[in-house]
């Protein structure tokens, strides 16, 4: 079930549920999405639906993965991006063929772990990692060009917004229980601007590190 048939299926749905950014597509394409979950559930990576990871976490589903990924280049190329939320690794792996740098905040260590295993594994070495809260960013190295936000968060962290870069990008989703939304925040010179995107479902983002 890891054929090039199933993935170039996988593809064509996304095509035809309106993601159009080619580079993105193309990564999606050529991303083993069956490395990031268990052996035992290898045979469905190429369905258009998130998995559980373990630690009542998942692989987000592709189409999320790409529509998120669309959305924080859709104003050109970007430099520098923090993602909150490692998880398997497989977001960051795509965000990776996609930007220059990627910094991945995680606040379980043993799903980080394996997700720096996985990007060596495939040669991506444009990712740093940070064992952390996910509500409180990666301060020191701000501001980033963009910011995509893996878990749903009660409302939007303050942190977050201020390690924006000016007329940088944060995708979030954001709301509580079954009323999920995900949204676009761009920092513009007088404040932030916002746009709803849709219902969407996440896990929650979390306060605290795990080991």
């Amino acid at each position: 079930m890891t054929s090039q048939r199933t993935r170039e299926r996988l593809i064509q749905r996304l095509y035809e549920e309106g993601l159009s950014n080619a580079r993105v597509l193309e990564v999606i394409r050529s991303t083993p999405r069956h490395l990031f979950v268990d052996e035992a559930l290898a045979h469905r990576a190429y369905e258009d639906t998130a998995l559980p990871i373990g630690h009542n976490q998942t692989i987000s589903q592709p189409y999320m993965v790409a529509r998120m990924s669309e959305l924080l280049l859709e104003a050109g190329p970007l430099d520098k991006v923090m993602e909150i939320g490692t998880g398997s690794g497989y977001q960051t792996a795509v965000l990776s063929q996609l930007v220059e740098r990627v910094f991945s905040v995680e606040r379980i260590k043993v799903l980080q772990d394996r997700a720096k295993e996985r990007l060596v594994e495939l040669n991506l070495r444009n990712v740093v990692f940070r064992w952390g809260d996910g509500w409180e960013g990666w301060p020191a190295l701000a501001p980033y060009n963009g910011i995509i936000v893996t878990a749903v968060a009660t409302d939007v962290p303050q942190a977050l917004l201020d390690q924006l870069a000016p007329g940088g990008r944060l995708v979030i989703p954001v709301g509580s229980g079954e009323v999920q939304q995900l949204m676009l925040i761009i920092r513009e010179e007088n404040g932030f601007s916002r746009r709803v995107l849709g219902a969407v479902r996440f896990v929650p983002l979390l306060n605290g590190p795990l080991a």
